[in-house]
């Protein structure tokens, strides 16, 4: 153990000695030369090899070659990113080389795949002087996304900032074009976006503003989803001292098949107008113009065949129209500062609305929260019921009422709170007495909305009355002279007075008798159309034996 320690001594010494007989000089140029190598060496590149270039490199094979790039970057091209200078062009031959750029099959018939191409505005404000016209079609799976367009002064005032306009061989110009992230300020001359004929397109997390036309237009096409965005005329956050002045659409559907929802519209003289079948609205919020101020949430313009369901949406101080409505649904929706919805009559058909389930707020002005323009004759499938309401004037289609006095009749007048006039389709009424002997009692007359209740001898009585205008199917509103019409039948084609002046009996017993269906005990859903009138019977009718599946309404 002490050789070894005594070994270790003498070498260290050794070394130190070596060192320290070298000149100072002699210690300077070898650092000096230490310094120039490591300078040569910072001055290669580094490669920084991935796992799978690195296994090539060593089996002696060359990585394969980029494909080429499916990012494009408006910068790139020259675009200014201050806003400063037209950037027209640059951007425009950004879309032009991402739509013309290597495909990677086919999505629909007809439409090649970009393989999820992207131009990207590298969150810059790009000055525009006409419209971003998309110069080829017949391309999708591509995205446009991250910064801001303006139009500038000498912009069209009928274009849009961009525009999926260009016509196409196939059955679609485009399929699944994503716009996201962008914020498109029209400056007053034209609209935002406009996709025409276009299939599965995106507009996600988009600002439109100051446009003088239309904000976003949907015209034909497919399956465009507008969401989580914002659009307005001007920037205001309601309140606004112009608020009389405001026009333009925010959006307009002229497709089917479209969804917009959690968008908000904070300025124009009509939120959304639709114009196209099976469109969904849910979770938007409109303050675009008060309806006060001739403002409209929401315009369903689409006589005959609306299919559209408006859901879960916040209509505030301005309300929904809705013409000759088929197939329509509110629910869910909370109107606010005496906003309601207004149908109007264009041909007067209104059938399968259902109007359940929302909230309704307002000043105590006695604004009815459904409201008429207009005649509407034939109405069938019409709910409007359930809806909470302070401040405003309740209106149904199912209106209840009870009424109580010493008898022998008992008059229900529900006509300040059904929706159209002369019109109950069906009743159903309890009758209630503590008198010693029950009386028989009947709906004596319903006209004018009112009901009437009748026992055969004077009794203090509770009657209560339930009147639907709704109807059931096949219960029409339009008079019809014939006998029937199919499987159904009128009690007037038989001779009964629907004034209620004559004694319709033995009309109404021909009406169900077995002389329309002979020997026939499943009637297979016959119907007996009142058609809305007020029949006086003095006689019972009496149903013949053996017979089933009938209607009366």
């Amino acid at each position: 153990m002490g050789a070894s320690i005594v070994a270790i001594f003498f070498l260290v010494v050794a070394v130190v000695h070596v060192y320290a007989s070298e000149r100072p000089d002699d210690i300077y140029r070898k650092s000096l030369r230490l310094h120039q190598m490591q300078g040569i060496k910072a001055a290669f590149p580094k490669r920084d090899y991935s796992s799978m270039e690195m296994r090539s490199s060593l089996q002696g094979a060359a990585p394969p070659p980029p494909s080429g790039p499916i990012v494009y970057h408006v910068t790139s091209y020259g675009a200014d990113p201050t806003g400063r200078n037209d950037s027209t062009d640059a951007v425009l031959k950004a879309i032009t080389d991402a739509l013309n750029g290597t495909g990677k099959g086919d999505l629909f018939e007809g439409i090649v795949n970009l393989g999820g191409a992207r131009v990207d505005l590298d969150g810059g404000n790009y000055l525009i002087s006409r419209p971003l016209l998309f110069p080829v079609s017949g391309r999708g799976n591509l995205a446009i996304h991250g910064g801001s367009l303006t139009a500038s002064n000498n912009f069209s005032n009928d274009g849009y900032l961009l525009d999926l306009s260009s016509p196409s061989n196939s059955t679609y110009n485009y399929e699944f074009i994503t716009l996201r992230d962008l914020l498109l300020d029209s400056n007053y001359r034209g609209g935002g976006i406009r996709i025409t004929n276009s299939l599965r397109t995106t507009i996600d997390n988009c600002y439109v503003t100051r446009f003088n036309t239309t904000g976003i237009l949907v015209q034909g096409g497919h399956e465009t989803y507008i969401r989580t965005s914002y659009l307005g005329q001007h920037v205001t956050a309601g309140g606004d001292s112009g608020e009389r002045s405001f026009s333009g659409t925010a959006i307009i559907l002229a497709g089917n098949d479209n969804t917009v929802s959690d968008v908000v519209i904070f300025s124009a003289q009509t939120g959304i107008l639709v114009t196209g079948q099976a469109n969904l609205i849910s979770g938007v919020h409109c303050y675009n113009k008060a309806a006060g101020f001739g403002g409209v949430g929401i315009h369903l313009r689409l006589p005959g065949l609306t299919q559209t369901r408006i859901v879960d949406s916040y209509m505030d101080y301005t309300g929904i129209v809705a013409e000759d409505p088929v197939q329509l649904t509110v629910a869910n929706t909370f109107f606010l500062g005496d906003a309601f919805i207004l149908f109007k009559s264009v041909k007067g058909v209104m059938s399968g609305v259902n109007v359940v389930d929302n909230m309704f707020a307002g000043g105590d002005r006695g604004i009815e929260i459904v409201q008429l323009e207009g005649n509407f004759g034939e109405v069938d499938q019409v709910a409007v019921d359930r809806n909470a309401v302070k401040g405003m004037a309740v209106k149904t289609t199912v209106a209840r009422a009870s009424v109580e006095g010493e008898g022998p009749s008992w008059t229900a007048d529900l006509g300040a709170a059904l929706i159209f006039p002369n019109l109950i389709k069906q009743v159903q009424y309890t009758f209630i007495s503590d008198a010693a002997s029950f009386p028989r009692h009947f709906v004596r007359n319903v006209s004018d909305n009112k009901v009437v209740i009748q026992s055969d001898v004077a009794v203090p009585a509770r009657v209560y009355v339930t009147a639907d205008q709704g109807g059931i199917p096949n219960c029409g509103t339009t008079y019809k002279s014939e006998q029937s019409s199919g499987r159904v039948f009128y009690p007037i084609g038989y001779g009964a007075d629907p004034t209620g002046a004559q004694d319709s009996s033995a009309a109404a017993k021909l009406q169900n008798g077995v002389n329309l269906l002979p020997g026939i005990s499943d009637l297979g859903g016959a119907v007996i159309d009142l058609q809305g009138d007020s029949f006086l019977i003095n006689t019972p009718i009496r149903f013949p034996l053996a017979i089933g599946n009938i209607v009366y309404c």
